[in-house]
């Protein structure tokens, strides 16, 4: 089944941009690493299932964003320094594979939609309806799935402090 990518770019473009922009701060390599995701897309067509379009276009442009910051890291010549050296500070490394953990423990039963709705609402700053709409969902099913996470992490967290 081939997909409609001219459909997809149009409905998801923003979203895959902004999620391109929070993992890259860099609008310019934010649209290159967008515009990167959608060929990808376009080369694999034939043989992906877009079941869940928006989860796989996160997912892809996630992976993307986090190419392009790895090979930042091999040729760090490229970039300022400084800049480098405080966004790899060890205690910046720890929390993040500390919240990294968390994250992973919190999600690793929820469906994949379910931790992309998540950091569409409480990272990027959608609204409910604006979540809704691109899952395809109601509000009241967003609102739904963010109280139980919201549940779980609280629980989790609870775990952790008193273990």
């Amino acid at each position: 089944m081939a997909l409609d990518l001219d459909q997809l770019y149009r409905r998801y473009g923003s979203m895959v941009y902004r999620r391109c922009l929070q993992l890259l701060r860099d609008p310019g390599e934010a649209e290159d690493a967008m515009q990167d995701t959608f060929v990808s897309l376009l080369k694999s067509q034939e043989t992906l299932e877009a079941t869940y379009p928006s989860s796989l276009l996160y997912q892809s442009a996630t992976h993307m964003a986090l190419n392009r910051i790895r090979t930042r890291k091999r040729h760090p010549e490229d970039r300022d320094e400084n800049l480098l050296h405080a966004i790899a500070s060890e205690s910046d490394l720890e929390e993040s594979l500390s919240a990294g953990s968390f994250l992973n423990r919190l999600f690793h039963r929820e469906q994949p939609s379910t931790r992309a709705l998540a950091v569409m609402h409480f990272v990027d700053g959608l609204t409910l309806e604006e979540v809704a709409k691109e899952f395809s969902l109601s509000v009241s099913g967003v609102r739904k799935r963010l109280r139980k996470i919201r549940a779980a992490a609280f629980e989790l967290h609870a775990l952790e402090e008193a273990g």
